[in-house]
């Protein structure tokens, strides 16, 4: 049997085993409360566009003391966060963690206007395609300026569609799928015309050259249908052969 010394001895072992456990197997959270005025402040802060000193922030939220305090007790508790609360120039604003700068990528999206001279160019195109370089020009008065057409080829609007049969086979350029997609266009056939246009008033159709708008019959709706038939005139050029055999 045990005597009471070795069971004293147990004890104390078990008591130590389990103190080690729960120190190892127990995460202990940081003891930190976030009070109302602390949340209004990290909304303004997560929310804003710039950097806001503190009368701004001041400005936005309800309990307007001790904000200073309050913006340290969080700059404290974002320190080792992947976002951090700095203050540079007295504005304080929420930054990525510099700890991460090696796995982040600063991605940037940027808007931009299409150029008057692009969206000239690209309206001359979906209302005469198939249509030349050359001929953009000529309708539009003046010649192309730098990559007008490569940019709309870059947005995939415009794609080159064969060559004209003349002199000098120049490249003729017509719209594509992605014009339609982006614009949300079944055919092209959906775009208004020129009296359309006037009737809604977005043109005056009184000071405008309707050629400008080409024909209304579109290319990429046409192109299967209009197929030379190069037998239907063989009777014509048979007569007239005949014809000038019989002056002679």
């Amino acid at each position: 049997m045990l005597n009471l010394n070795k069971i004293k001895y147990l004890e104390k072992y078990i008591l130590e085993i389990m103190s080690k456990l729960k120190k190892t197997n127990i995460v202990e959270f940081p003891d930190f409360k976030v009070s109302d005025q602390e949340k209004e402040i990290e909304a303004v802060l997560f929310a804003s566009s710039t950097p806001l000193d503190i009368e701004s922030i001041e400005s936005k939220i309800t309990k307007k003391n001790n904000v200073e305090k309050a913006l340290e007790k969080l700059k404290s508790f974002y320190t080792n966060r992947g976002i951090n609360l700095v203050c540079i120039s007295n504005k304080w604003s929420f930054r990525t963690s510099d700890k991460l700068s090696n796995i982040l990528s600063k991605q940037k999206s940027i808007e931009k206007k299409l150029s008057k001279a692009a969206i000239e160019t690209l309206s001359i195109i979906v209302y005469h395609q198939p249509v030349t370089r050359a001929e953009i020009e000529d309708i539009r008065g003046v010649a192309f300026g730098t990559n007008t057409l490569e940019i709309l080829m870059e947005l995939n609007w415009v794609k080159p569609g064969g060559r004209k049969d003349v002199p000098g086979k120049p490249i003729q350029y017509v719209t594509s799928d992605d014009f339609l997609s982006h614009f949300n266009l079944q055919k092209l056939s959906d775009l208004p015309t020129v009296d359309e246009l006037g009737a809604a008033g977005l043109i005056d159709t009184s000071s405008i050259e309707k050629s400008i708008f080409g024909t209304g019959k579109f290319y990429k709706e046409n192109q299967d249908v209009k197929k030379d038939d190069i037998y239907s005139n063989i009777d014509e050029m048979l007569q007239d052969t005949l014809s000038e055999e019989e002056n002679l």
